[in-house]
């Protein structure tokens, strides 16, 4: 086994949760307001259906196709290593992040288990945050994979016969860009408190994990394999010794995995699979083909028949099966298609173990699917009755007669449905997941009410009031753009709708709010959210835009803002109208399943609002100085990669800095970079980070020389430019963060993940931050005289010898001379300056900065010269 499998076996209870567990414990159980009119494909109010997207995927793949997860599992162990570091060091500051919330609005629930024996103890797994357990009926839930690094969840499975024994299949199978693959196959027995690997790395996408009622010691995979590749590692796998070893008894090609699995719990041996021809790369998607079919196995597996006799004959267009076999009476079979592109194909029965097949009366779920069946296929049977069944798409159905007819149940329930645990000791009781969160009924399905303590929602983008930093706000994959007006973890509402991305509140006016749905769909509200217009009047329709659109608004001058397609907009008058100031600032049009290239990052410099920097999914970074008159081509020196955020100094134009995404394939590959000539030359300050995605980075105000970073293992800091980065914080759980936002007076740092919802951390305070610069930052000083006429001291402070730059610079940033560049030892030093620039000319009269800079940080002196 390697390095990382042994890392991930640890001998202790998980500890990995508790933080956020207890904070919950007085939570109660809150309803959760009815999104289903919002978000539902084709809703009356316009807002677009939420077919997935591959943004996510992309971004952290491009320029390849395919995340090389063996670079993320590597990637994953540095940021243990960065963590176990951090704490040996004593790293400062390191309070405990609080859950931010939302615990009401929760993200997508990919699978559930349970055992009918405590049926208080339920485990979920969310799409993109990991297993939680409850053990109180979900008045509370704790995330218990959090220690191994698994968030992307594909299937939980219960040994019947022990309801301590649970599996993991990792990596969700719904065909979703937005979840990283699986770590393979992991297992718990007692409880969920520890987890060991079982193997099974490079299937990626477990689909079903089932454990033989009769023999334990039998366990069932069905693998999807890499979901952007192909791969061999796929298809039907069987343990006989409690998954020690794997030997796989169903493989048909390197583009064609299981996505279903059932028994007959009357006779073990005969076995049900629903194999799925799926080909996927940044540029083409096919979900089906040929080779999708249906198999069953009489002997254990050891050989298969694919059935027909009434089931559709296989074709190109045969998309993904879903299957499933009724317990009271196992002669009855389910499976449920769906067609390529990913239309809804039909509900087929049989009643003699699948020698032969009907189609059922199911027209009334012609829509089931919308056009993306790619992203379900779950059929359920009731285990007391062969005629309850129950399909999960869109909406969600039941029929209570074998199939003669259906009807739509689920009422005010999130749309996209995706799991359902029914308990076999009552079978009134259901679980059930979807794209929002996850729901029980105890009438059989015909009433539902949701959890409301599950901190899964997967942001895109957040903001803070400023004038109420208690309301938080955000976008998010599947629920809309979202607030709390309170501060409230429970409270959550969402109130604009589509995907939401961007969100924007203007500093003085809490009342004014622009919001954002999937490609740049912005609105305006100028009533608190309570109503919307649109606010894209000048924009070009038919111009490319980004998933996630970005949109920014001038520090200096609420009433401009900057949106970006593959060109820049600006408006002067709060969005009533955009005019473009660019011309197309990425290497042109291209293919694929989202808009590509586009511009992806706009910063605005707050020392000088007519400095600009914008960066592009296709590695493009541009500059302007003048507001869109002239730009600058500043690329060089940073590699082929999406380029995910730039951060301008708050005291300096010309200083920047720019995150990039990605894995190295065979190059070392940075992340973070840093300009202090507007990007005419940028240099690596990634340090000693994991080698893994930076998706956003803000520089610290009240010390420039720290930077915030939100990468997909969590937050890093780093006191010294990039010298040394250190894990910020404890209690943070290993998940991708999106977005990072600083309330400023506050001194309240708030990080948006796409997974495990918002956190916030109440940074040290001006004392602190001073005490950190005596003791690691350079310090500086005017010690002559201020104001000046001909000439001045400036004495500078450096606690450990190295490069230095002492220099002059302007009110807006604009270097005026520099008077020290170069090897400087430890102490404390002094120098003059004479009012001339560099060039020897006398500088006008005014307000100017000395400013220090070393590896360890930056600091700056006020210094006036007069007349």
């Amino acid at each position: 086994m390697n390095r990382i499998s042994e890392r991930w076996r640890p001998a202790v209870a998980v500890t990995a949760g508790l933080i956020l567990c207890a904070l919950l414990a007085a939570v109660v159980r809150t309803p959760q307001p009815s999104l289903a009119p919002r978000l539902r494909a084709g809703a009356e109010d316009g807002f677009p259906g939420k077919k997935p997207n591959d943004w996510f995927h992309l971004q952290r793949a491009y320029p390849g196709s395919e995340i090389p997860m063996h670079r993320y599992e590597a990637a994953l162990e540095q940021h243990w290593e960065r963590a176990a570091a951090s704490r040996r060091e004593g790293e400062r500051g390191a309070v405990a992040w609080e859950p931010a919330g939302p615990t009401n609005i929760m993200g997508r629930v990919t699978c559930i288990t349970a055992h009918s024996s405590n049926p208080n103890r339920i485990f979920i797994g969310a799409a993109a945050g990991g297993v939680f357990r409850t053990t109180n009926a979900g008045v509370t839930w704790e995330a218990v994979t959090d220690r191994y690094g698994i968030f992307s969840m594909g299937d939980l499975a219960t040994d019947p016969q022990n309801p301590d024994v649970v599996y993991a299949g990792t990596g969700e199978p719904n065909s979703s860009g937005d979840s990283y693959s699986g770590t393979g196959l992991w297992r718990t027995v007692n409880g969920g408190e520890t987890w060991e690997y079982l193997g099974l790395r490079e299937t990626r996408h477990i689909a079903r994990v089932v454990v033989d009622p009769t023999n334990s010691s039998r366990i069932w995979v069905a693998a999807m394999g890499r979901l952007f590749s192909k791969n061999p590692e796929r298809g039907v796998y069987r343990s006989d010794d409690g998954g020690a070893t794997w030997v796989r008894k169903l493989f048909s090609s390197d583009s064609t995995g299981a996505i279903d699995l059932a028994i007959d719990p009357s006779d073990p041996n005969t076995v049900y699979a629903a194999l799925w021809e799926r080909i996927r790369t940044a540029s083409y998607r096919r979900a089906g083909g040929w080779s999708s079919a249906l198999y069953k196995s009489t002997d254990g597996g050891e050989s298969w028949h694919i059935l027909e006799n009434g089931l559709p004959a296989p074709a190109p267009d045969i998309g993904r099966i879903g299957i499933a076999v009724a317990p009271s009476a196992p002669s009855t079979v389910y499976a449920i298609y769906a067609d390529d592109p990913g239309y809804f194909a039909g509900v087929y029965k049989s009643t003699n173990a699948g020698a032969s097949w009907s189609r059922v009366s199911d027209g009334a779920l012609s829509d089931l699917y919308s056009s993306f069946g790619w992203y379900f296929g779950q059929i359920r049977v009731l285990p007391n009755d062969a005629n309850r069944v129950f399909t999960l798409g869109v909406p969600l159905y039941r029929t209570t007669n074998g199939g003669s007819s259906w009807g739509q149940i689920g009422g005010s329930m999130h749309v996209d449905h995706h799991a359902l645990w029914i308990d076999p000791s009552n079978p009134q009781r259901m679980i059930e997941g979807n794209d929002g969160g996850l729901y029980w009924s105890t009438n059989g399905g015909t009433s539902w009410t949701p959890y409301g303590n599950l901190p899964i929602t997967q942001f895109y983008a957040i903001t803070i009031d400023n004038q109420l930093p208690h309301r938080l706000y955000g976008g998010t994959q599947d629920n809309g753009t979202m607030r709390t007006l309170t501060g409230a973890l429970n409270d959550w509402q969402v109130f604009y709708g589509g995907d939401g991305f961007y969100c924007l509140v203007e500093p003085a006016n809490s009342n004014v709010i622009y919001a954002e749905y999937q490609y740049g769909g912005l609105g305006k509200s100028t009533n608190g959210g309570s109503s919307f217009n649109g606010a894209t009047n000048g924009i070009n329709s038919g111009d490319r835009r980004n998933w996630m659109t970005p949109v920014v608004m001038d520090p200096t001058n609420s009433q401009v803002l900057y949106y970006g397609t593959y060109r820049l907009y600006r408006t002067t008058n709060g969005a009533s109208n955009w005019t473009a100031i660019s011309s197309d600032l990425t290497g042109g049009p291209g293919g694929g399943n989202l808009t590509f290239p586009t511009i992806t990052t706009i910063a605005v410099a707050p020392s000088d609002p007519a400095t600009i920097y914008c960066g592009t999914d296709d590695g493009h970074l541009w500059v302007t100085t003048n507001t869109g008159g002239n730009w600058t081509n500043v690329s060089a020196g940073i590699p082929d990669r999406w380029v995910t955020r730039v951060a301008v100094d708050p005291m300096n134009r010309d200083i920047a800095y720019a995150t990039v995404s990605g894995y190295k394939w065979d190059e070392w590959q940075p992340h973070v970079f840093r300009t202090t000539n507007r990007g005419a030359d940028w240099t690596d300050i990634s340090g000693n980070l994991p080698d893994g995605p930076v998706n956003d980075i803000i520089v610290d105000p009240l010390a420039p020389g720290t930077l915030y970073i939100g990468t997909d293992f969590g937050v890093y800091v780093t006191r010294n430019l990039g010298a040394r980065w250190d894990v910020l914080g404890a209690g943070f759980p290993v998940n991708s963060v999106n977005d990072l936002e600083l309330h400023a007076p506050t001194r309240t740092l708030v990080a948006g993940t796409h997974g495990r919802s918002m956190f916030k951390l109440a940074l040290p305070g001006p004392a602190e931050v001073e005490e950190w610069a005596a003791e690691a930052h350079p310090s500086i000083r005017v010690s002559g005289a201020n104001p000046f006429r001909d000439r001045t001291e400036i004495a500078y402070t450096l606690p450990r010898g190295g490069t230095a730059g002492v220099r002059i610079v302007e009110v807006s940033g604009r270097i005026v001379r520099d008077l020290i560049e170069g090897e400087v030892n430890p102490g404390t030093h002094s120098i003059e300056w004479d009012g001339r620039d560099a060039s020897g000319r006398a500088v006008a009269p005014g307000v100017y900065f000395a400013r220090v800079e070393t590896a360890e940080g930056l600091e700056a002196a006020r210094i006036v010269r007069i007349r």
